[in-house]
């Protein structure tokens, strides 16, 4: 009996109806000053003039398109992005869209003209063979649409859990998961906003959603992006111009 009521008294303690349900619903654990580093990031980003804000993935799609050929080429500009900086993948989508970027126009282009085309995007042979292999898949399974759920998403050949949240939220406008990749990796590393440090991005999004605010989750990528562009850079970065300087615990070491 005394056992029973123990575990009873554990469950009221997080019954959001006790008190304001404020305090009740509060995570476990979060980082200290998280919310001040995020206010001082949000001030440097206020310009959003880095690389991301420009040429990234949610500006390189045809926006007056059919919505399921806007979708296709949200997750193509996705997929040619990985491991390539902003600028090409913009410009690799550009001479794509000049060719007519849709799912039948990929499957009737032979594989050295889509070479051509994407070149010289990271790993652009891997990304002609991920291409061709994932609009088949669209063409023949989605009816030439892309799949609307992360986990059919990511069984996509070339299609990893970052490009899979950032393409529910660009094409189909759901925040389904915080999008993780180099950029955000490392600078929630430096402000310890994990828990533990982590050795790979799907490793951090998940410490990530264990505590960090669901409404801040769309934010959280152009966000971080931008910031490690300019700011918080993977080598030598700026701490001297940094907002954070005083508050983040990576800077003593710059």
């Amino acid at each position: 009996p005394r056992r029973s009521r123990r575990r009873k008294s554990v469950a009221i303690a997080y019954d959001p109806e006790q008190g304001d349900g404020v305090e009740t619903q509060r995570p476990r654990w979060e980082p200290r000053d998280w919310q001040e580093q995020l206010e001082r990031i949000r001030e440097m980003r206020r310009n959003r003039d880095a690389p991301v804000d420009e040429m990234g993935v949610d500006k390189c799609y045809d926006s007056s398109a059919p919505p399921q050929v806007m979708r296709y080429q949200v997750l193509l500009s996705l997929m040619l992005s990985s491991q390539t900086k902003d600028q090409v993948t913009s410009a690799a989508m550009l001479r794509l869209r000049q060719h007519g970027l849709t799912v039948d126009s990929i499957l009737q282009m032979d594989d050295a003209t889509l070479g051509q085309i994407i070149y010289p995007v990271g790993f652009w042979r891997n990304k002609v063979k991920y291409i061709k292999q994932t609009t088949a898949i669209l063409k023949e399974k989605y009816g030439g649409d892309i799949p609307s759920t992360v986990e059919e998403l990511v069984q996509l050949p070339g299609v990893g859990p970052k490009m899979a949240h950032l393409a529910m939220n660009i094409a189909w406008d759901s925040v389904s998961g915080i999008a993780v990749d180099t950029h955000v990796h490392r600078i929630t590393n430096r402000l310890k906003w994990v828990k533990k440090e982590t050795r790979y991005p799907e490793e951090t999004r998940v410490a990530l959603e264990d505590w960090l605010p669901r409404d801040l989750w769309r934010e959280i990528n152009w966000l971080l992006v931008g910031f490690g562009q300019q700011t918080c850079l993977p080598v030598n970065p700026r701490c001297s111009q940094c907002l954070n300087q005083d508050i983040c615990p990576a800077a003593k070491r710059c």
